[in-house]
């Protein structure tokens, strides 16, 4: 049987049918969105071509980023003035599916504050506002932004994948997984944990300092993560942000 894209009901019920009949196999060999290869993230590979994670959601609309990064603005000046989140009535059906979530506040092209969940909780469009609040005031980081900063901040928005735990049976096997600019990164040591999201790839290049720096923020040695308590998983993000300089590091 030839490589071919199914698409519709029938088709796919057709092959199950025979599948039952002749007693086939069947095996994922890869999942795609109709949308450009060159663009599709569903399915990174190690070399030896085994699957490293879910497959992505389909990407938000143009109109839902920039309704969600209207939203983001709302949260921090109503979280930075003290007063109640902003309300929110008729949201389309895609920002209503629960989906986690980071917001990255910058000011100057330097990191303000970068809070968010790495599991789907909440409703996209109330995630959102959650880690847009947060991140104004409770990143540990830095202070809590102030109103006077409000026309400097920049606002990032990235919308998470579910993580998928890497398997590797040793550093140089799990540095061979891992994809420069696409994948986060998360890295639990012992019980410590820490995340850096894709965007980080852009000012971390090289893979070992990627994960020694992870590690330092974890609170461990910068080669923690070479050890047998560390465990990593990945996941992908979709970016976007208002217009603005890029900050530094999440």
């Amino acid at each position: 049987m030839k490589k071919q894209d199914l698409a519709g009901k029938w088709p796919i019920l057709t092959l199950l049918h025979l599948e039952r009949l002749k007693g086939w196999k069947a095996h994922l060999l890869q999942y795609r969105r109709r949308r450009a290869a060159s663009s599709d993230r569903n399915s990174a590979r190690n070399p030896a071509g085994t699957a490293l994670s879910a497959p992505v959601a389909e990407p938000l609309e143009p109109p839902d980023r920039s309704f969600l990064l209207r939203l983001a603005r709302q949260a921090v000046a109503s979280a930075v003035a003290n007063t109640a989140p902003p309300e929110v009535k008729d949201v389309v059906p895609r920002l209503t599916e629960k989906q986690a979530c980071f917001v990255t506040l910058t000011a100057g092209g330097a990191l303000r504050g970068c809070i968010g969940h790495l599991l789907p909780r909440l409703p996209l469009y109330q995630a959102v506002i959650e880690s847009a609040r947060n991140a104004a005031l409770r990143d540990p980081r830095f202070p809590p932004v102030l109103l006077t900063e409000m026309d400097a901040l920049r606002i990032e928005i990235s919308v998470l994948t579910q993580p998928t735990a890497v398997s590797y049976n040793s550093p140089e096997d799990l540095l061979s997984k891992l994809l420069p600019g696409e994948h986060g990164v998360l890295l639990h040591i012992g019980p410590r944990l820490a995340t850096f999201l894709p965007r980080v790839w852009a000012q971390i290049h090289d893979k070992v300092e990627f994960l020694d720096r992870l590690a330092e923020k974890a609170g461990c040695c910068p080669t923690a993560w070479r050890g047998k308590d560390a465990t990593v998983s990945i996941y992908y993000a979709e970016c976007f942000e208002e217009a603005g300089p890029v900050p530094l590091h999440n």
